[in-house]
């Protein structure tokens, strides 16, 4: 006879009515509308003398909320437990560096804003936003300097000093050293051949930039032969050996189009000084010519940030012009030896004013290049100069500086004790002379 099987007399337990219960719960809150407030939006810019809000992440994984989440403390504790400093060079205010210290360890975290990745240039800029419920107010403050600080952690008592590197920066110096030497060495002691191999060399990998090669082969796409022009050989550009211009301008603005001059796809990489500007930090004067560092200053002047921005880029423009001809000349070529010309710029330069068989600029293409860098000082000063800053920038006497202004059609001003330099429209070339055979 079979078993009968035993009946489940065990209780039954509540999960199946609490699942029940949870399920209802999550419908309701489902249902409920988010709410929604009104907030003024408020930015506010830079000052000189404070510090932006700073920004650091830790790439070692250190949570420092983590230990406040365990013990249950509060935000009063935890400002106990983590000290953080930032300090500023004194000669340099672009220099900041950050300190977190947690209580009770010894591994200090530290970032810089002049080494590792901060050092990379920073096409984008950063804002922190913070949300007053209370006010229904929402403040907008730029980050320091555009920059994010890697912090990495260092044991305490063995910080490097601000005059020391770690071993893996040292090494990249010191290649970028040897590299340097040698092409000093290859241009100033090798043969003929040797130097323009190498030359052919700098300028593959100058194209090895995928971005610069797509700009570029954007910029060829979009030109257009002018036959017309070349069939009038005496009245062209290159006759006169200036910049692009057009002689029925009713303005100075299109005297000499800034578009044709300064190409679409090369305002990206013209971020430099407009960034310095943005982060409150100062223009060198070993790193960028006098011109340059005496109007950075008024662009804090210019309310208008696209108006801002042209002009800081026009200012880098000058500067990559002046230190390509410094590179290529015996007296300026120390002041830019560690000068970064961007890839697409410099491929630019290389085909418009550079020689492979000379070392140094021929006397046209070094005139037309300083055509094209009188012609931005007009732009940066709404065509009214004073040419005694640029004169020496161009290791040239402001007197022998006259004609080129007058060969671009600008006419000498007397205010005072200066002696501007204007352009007057529509364009009135000086009459080409030529010489007589004897």
């Amino acid at each position: 006879m079979a078993k009968k099987k035993k009946e489940d007399t065990q209780p039954q337990t509540p999960v199946e009515e609490e699942d029940e219960e949870y399920i209802e719960k999550k419908k309701k809150n489902s249902k409920k509308k988010k709410a929604q407030i009104d907030v003024k939006i408020e930015t506010t810019r830079e000052h000189p003398e404070k510090i932006s809000p700073i920004i650091g992440y830790f790439p070692s994984g250190f949570d420092p909320l983590k230990d406040r989440a365990v013990h249950g403390q509060d935000e009063e504790s935890d400002s106990q437990q983590h000290r953080v400093k930032v300090y500023r060079h004194v000669k340099r205010n672009n220099r900041l560096q950050m300190v977190v210290s947690p209580n009770g360890s010894h591994v200090d975290f530290v970032g810089t804003s002049y080494l590792g990745e901060a050092t990379a240039p920073q096409v984008c800029t950063y804002a922190l936003g913070v949300l007053d419920k209370e006010t229904q107010t929402l403040k907008i403050i730029p980050v320091a300097a555009n920059k994010i600080f890697r912090l990495e952690p260092r044991v305490r008592g063995s910080e490097l000093s601000d005059n020391e590197l770690s071993e893996t920066e040292k090494k990249e110096l010191a290649l970028e050293n040897k590299a340097d030497k040698l092409k000093d060495l290859t241009l100033m002691y090798s043969t003929k051949k040797t130097i323009r191999q190498a030359k052919k060399r700098e300028s593959l990998r100058q194209k090895e930039d995928p971005r610069s090669k797509e700009d570029l082969d954007r910029k060829l796409e979009e030109i257009t032969i002018n036959k017309e022009a070349l069939e009038v050989a005496d009245t062209s550009t290159n006759a006169r050996n200036i910049p692009p211009h057009d002689m029925s301008a009713t303005t100075p603005q299109m005297a000499y189009p800034l578009e044709k001059i300064i190409f679409r796809g090369e305002w990206d990489y013209l971020l430099d000084i407009f960034e310095l500007s943005q982060g409150g930090a100062e223009v060198e004067p070993d790193a960028y010519p006098s011109f340059v560092c005496n109007r950075v200053g008024g662009l804090e002047h210019i309310k208008d940030e696209d108006e801002k921005q042209r002009l800081a880029c026009i200012l880098s423009y000058i500067t990559h012009l002046i230190k390509f001809k410094d590179k290529h000349s015996m007296d300026g070529f120390s002041s830019a030896k560690y000068h970064k010309i961007p890839g697409i710029l410099f491929q630019k330069f290389s085909a418009m004013f550079a020689d492979l068989d000379a070392k140094r600029l021929v006397d046209n293409r070094r005139d037309l290049l300083i055509s094209y860098v009188l012609v931005l000082t007009l732009f940066a000063d709404n065509f009214r100069t004073d040419p005694s800053d640029i004169a020496k920038d161009l290791r040239m006497n402001a007197v022998a500086l006259r004609p080129h202004y007058e060969h671009l059609g600008c006419k000498l001003v007397r205010e005072g004790p200066l002696l501007l330099v204007t352009l007057p429209v529509p364009l009135q070339f000086p009459t080409m002379r030529r010489k007589r055979r004897r």
